[in-house]
C-alpha cells in the first residue's frame, strides 16, 4: 500500500479527485487531497492575504497532524509550486514526489516567471477585469472533457489570489528525494509544460508521456490511476 498526498491545481480543490478516490482505494492506497484555504469547501477562509505559502501550510498541516510518512506527494499544474514547497520543508515525511503535467519552480521562482496562465501581465489583466484586482479568473477546461463533467467543474471552480501566482517558491535546500515527471500529451495552443518534461529528462527523472489533456483525474482517471501506481512502486 501506498499513501499519496495530492497538491490540486489553481482554482480546484480537493472535489476535483472525486473519480480517483474509489480507484485508488480498490488498489490499496490511501489518497489524500486536501483542499487549499480559500476554495472548495475552504471558500469561506478566502482573503487577500492568501498566497502560496497559506497552500504550502495546508498541505503540511495534513502531512502533521494525519502523521503520514513515506509519502508520495503529487504536484498536478499549480500544485507543483506548492509541492516543490512541501518537499522542502517536509522532506522527512515523503518518498519521492512526482510532478503530474506541473511547474516544476526552481529557488526564487513564481509561477507567473515560468509561463502560467499567460504570465504576471494577463493575469493582471483578468484580475483587473474580473476579479477586483486580486483575484485570477480559470483558466478554460480542457477541451475533451465531457458535458457532464464541465457542468460539474463549472459549478465548483473560483478564483483564486493573485497573490499565490506571483509569490516566489523560497527553498532551504537543493531538492534531493527522488522525482519523476507525468506529461499530458494532449496539449493546448502552448505546450506549458514541455520545458518542465525537458529537464526532469535532463536531470535524469523517471518520465512517463499519457494520452490525457491537462485534467487527466476528470478525464482519464484510470489511465493516471495506473500511472501513478507504477511510478510510486
Amino acid at each position: 500500500m501506498a499513501v499519496f498526498v495530492v497538491a490540486h491545481g489553481a482554482w480546484s480543490a480537493g472535489w476535483a479527485w472525486k473519480k480517483m478516490r474509489p480507484l485508488m482505494r480498490a488498489a490499496g492506497h490511501e489518497l489524500f487531497v486536501p483542499t487549499y484555504t480559500g476554495l472548495g469547501e475552504r471558500a469561506h477562509l478566502l482573503t487577500r492575504d492568501v498566497n502560496l505559502d497559506t497552500h504550502i501550510a495546508d498541505v503540511l498541516g495534513v502531512l502533521k497532524y494525519e502523521d503520514l510518512t513515506n509519502v508520495v506527494l503529487v504536484g498536478h499544474s499549480y500544485g507543483g509550486m506548492v509541492a516543490t514547497g512541501v518537499a522542502d520543508r517536509a522532506r522527512e515525511r515523503l518518498k519521492q514526489l512526482i510532478y503530474y503535467d506541473a511547474f516544476v519552480p526552481r529557488n526564487g521562482q513564481g509561477l507567473a516567471d515560468l509561463g502560467g496562465a499567460g504570465g504576471t501581465a494577463r493575469m493582471k489583466e483578468a484580475a483587473a477585469k474580473e476579479g477586483d484586482g486580486w483575484l485570477v479568473p480559470s483558466n478554460p477546461i480542457p477541451p475533451d472533457t465531457s458535458a457532464a463533467d464541465v457542468a460539474w467543474i463549472t459549478a465548483r471552480r473560483m478564483k483564486q489570489p493573485l497573490a499565490c501566482f506571483e509569490q516566489k517558491v523560497a527553498l532551504t535546500s537543493e531538492l534531493t528525494l527522488p522525482r519523476s515527471y507525468i506529461k499530458c500529451a494532449r496539449i493546448g495552443p502552448v505546450d506549458v509544460f514541455k520545458p518542465f518534461m525537458d529537464r526532469a529528462k535532463a536531470e535524469g527523472w523517471p518520465t512517463v508521456e499519457i494520452d490525457a489533456s491537462h485534467s487527466a483525474h476528470v478525464t482519464a482517471p484510470e489511465l493516471l490511476r495506473d500511472t501513478l501506481v507504477k511510478l510510486a512502486a
